[in-house]
């Protein structure tokens, strides 16, 4: 079998063991966060920062609808000057729960994206964000890691390559916001009529 056809092959085998019951639940849960005008906060490293930014570009442009709320959406690994800052004085394993200090509050949701599961920096956040009554999803891959055990909802990748776990992340990102975009398409649908005493 030719080097291609084997990884696609692995990744399908892995497609179909996601839980489409945890899929669901993040797309309900973003979207109770949207009506409710809840943030979403979004962190990774490395490749799985590509993956948050990705995220929140898509939250925050693809899925605008009028009269419907847009997401308040905000990436941890995206302003450079902050997080550097934050290296530099307080170590790499704070870039994220100093971030969220700032900001996060009870109902809030909390993405944190993590292949592994393992990383301090991600770690520390998701135990504060759980602290204060935030919502903490994680996207994890390998075994799930300690992300896998300390997040409210964990969205596992079961497999034990980087680079497929990655690619499935990205995947996630995408069908959850199309789904969300998908949710406020239909026209009997407002949010006017869900809130009719929002402005008493």
């Amino acid at each position: 079998m030719d080097r291609a056809t084997l990884y696609i092959n692995e990744l399908k085998l892995v497609l179909d063991l996601l839980s489409s019951e945890v899929i669901d639940l993040v797309i309900d849960t973003m979207h109770a966060a949207r009506i409710g005008g809840h943030r979403i906060f979004v962190m990774g490293n490395g490749g799985s920062a590509s993956t948050a930014t990705h995220m929140v570009c898509d939250l925050a442009k693809n899925t605008r609808k009028p009269g419907w709320p847009s997401f308040k959406v905000i990436g941890l690994a995206d302003n450079m000057a902050i997080f550097s800052a934050l290296a530099n004085d307080e170590g790499y394993e704070n870039v994220f729960v100093q971030q969220l200090a700032n900001l996060v509050e009870p109902g809030d949701v909390v993405v944190a994206i993590s292949a592994s599961g393992n990383s301090k920096n991600v770690l520390n956040a998701v135990d504060f964000a759980n602290k204060i009554g935030a919502i903490t999803v994680g996207f994890t891959g390998f075994d799930g890691g300690k992300l896998g055990k300390m997040s409210k909802i964990n969205l596992h990748v079961p497999s034990d390559c980087i680079e497929q776990v990655e690619d499935i992340h990205l995947m996630l990102e995408h069908l959850i916001a199309k789904s969300l975009r998908e949710l406020v398409q239909s026209p009997e649908d407002s949010f006017a009529e869900m809130n009719p005493h929002k402005d008493c």
